[in-house]
C-alpha cells in the first residue's frame, strides 16, 4: 500500500515477478478492496501462488515511526512483517515509510545474534559493475564494532545476490593511508583486517564509482550524504544533457543521431535497476523500495528479496558472526 503510487505499482510488479519465478509465491498485504480492484484492472486472478492478506490500516509516508509502531498494529506494513516473523512469508518488500519500516521490523523481528544495529544496504553502479554500500542512513553514530558488523553483513549480502565467494570490503575514509581518519575508523580498520573478510583497506570517495571494492562500509551519516550527493549529481548531469541537446536545431539533430548511444547510456545508469535497499541485521529479510519507484523498479526490489532468501543470506551472516565470536574468545 505504501510508496507514491501504491497498488498501481506493487501489484503489477508482483505479477511480473511471478511470471519470472515459477517456484515463488507472493502475498499481497493491504486494503482488500483496493488490491482486488487492481487485480481486476489487470485481469489477474488469485490462486495458490498469489494470495491476499487483509490489513485494515496504512502507514502514511510522513507518519512518525513511533506513531506507526504503536498506533497501527493492523497496518499493511505491520501485517507483512508479522507474516515473516510467523514463518508464513520468507521476506517482506515495501515501498512505504522508511523510518516506520525500520522501527517496525526491528521491533517485530529482533536482531540477529552478534549484530547490535541494523544497517541499510544498497547497490550502486560502478565502472566495473556495481558495489554494495552500507550504512545508508540507519545509524548516524557508529562504533568500530558496528562498522565491523556492517562489513560482515555487506559481504554476506554480496555473496548471496552477486554469487561471489569472497567479496572485497573497503572502509570509506578521507585517505587510503592507515594513519588517516578518526579513531573510530582507524579501530574499525584494525577489526576488519583481523576479521577474516577479504578486507581491501581504506578507500576514498573517488573509489565508490571506480568499483574498487565490492562492499563499501561507512556510518549512516557519511553513507546517506554520499548517496544523496550522487543522486543530485545524476539529476544535474541529466538536466545539462537535455539543455545542450535542445540548445538549437543543430544540437537537436546531433541528439537524434546520438539517440542509440544515449539510450544505452541511460540503461547503464538507470537507478531503477538498483532499486531495493536491504535492512540487514534482522531475523528476517526486509527490502525497502524507493517510494517513487514504478513497477519496473519495484520488481528489482522483489528480486533482491528473492535472491537473499534463495541463497540463505541470514544463515551466512549468522555463521560469520559466530566465527568472529569464537575468534574473539
Amino acid at each position: 500500500m505504501g510508496g507514491d503510487h501504491g497498488t498501481s505499482v506493487t501489484v503489477p510488479a508482483a505479477l511480473d515477478f511471478l511470471g519470472r519465478q515459477p517456484d515463488a509465491r507472493v502475498v499481497l498485504v493491504g486494503l482488500p478492496d483496493m488490491v482486488e480492484a487492481e487485480l481486476g484492472r489487470l485481469s489477474a486472478r488469485r490462486d495458490d501462488r498469489l494470495l491476499l492478506q487483509a490489513a485494515s490500516e496504512v502507514v502514511a509516508m510522513d507518519e512518525p515511526p513511533a506513531q506507526a509502531l504503536r498506533g497501527k498494529r493492523d497496518s499493511s506494513m505491520r501485517v507483512a512483517i508479522d507474516l515473516v516473523k510467523d514463518g508464513r512469508a520468507d521476506a517482506c518488500v515495501s515501498a512505504g515509510n522508511t523510518g516506520a519500516l525500520m522501527a517496525t521490523a526491528r521491533f517485530v523481528l529482533k536482531m540477529l545474534s552478534g549484530i547490535e544495529r541494523p544497517a541499510i544496504a544498497s547497490f550502486m553502479p560502478t565502472l566495473r559493475g556495481r558495489t554494495c554500500m552500507l550504512d545508508l542512513g540507519a545509524n548516524v553514530d557508529c562504533s568500530a564494532e558496528h562498522l565491523l558488523q556492517f562489513g560482515v553483513m555487506g559481504s554476506c549480502l554480496v555473496s548471496a545476490v552477486a554469487h561471489m565467494e569472497r567479496p572485497s570490503v573497503g572502509l570509506l575514509n578521507v585517505g587510503e593511508e592507515e594513519i588517516k581518519g578518526n579513531e573510530v575508523v582507524k579501530r574499525a580498520a584494525e577489526l576488519l583486517r583481523d576479521s577474516g573478510l577479504n578486507f581491501f583497506g581504506n578507500i576514498e570517495g573517488t573509489d565508490i564509482y571506480r568499483g574498487t571494492t565490492d562492499v563499501i562500509v561507512c556510518d549512516g551519516f557519511v553513507g546517506n550524504v554520499a548517496l544523496k550527493t550522487s543522486e543530485g549529481l545524476a539529476q544535474m548531469l541529466a538536466q545539462y544533457l537535455r539543455e545542450e541537446f535542445n540548445r538549437n536545431l543543430f544540437s537537436m539533430l546531433c541528439g537524434f543521431i546520438a539517440l542509440p548511444v544515449i539510450k544505452r547510456f541511460r540503461h547503464r545508469i538507470d537507478h531503477r535497476r538498483y532499486n531495493g535497499a536491504s535492512l540487514l541485521g534482522l531475523k528476517g529479510v526486509v527490502v525497502k523500495s524507493h517510494g517513487s519507484a514504478d513497477s519496473y523498479a519495484f520488481g528489482f526490489a522483489i528480486d533482491r528479496a528473492y535472491e537473499e532468501v534463495r541463497h540463505d543470506m541470514l544463515s551466512k551472516i549468522g555463521d560469520r558472526m559466530s566465527s568472529l565470536g569464537q575468534k574473539a574468545a
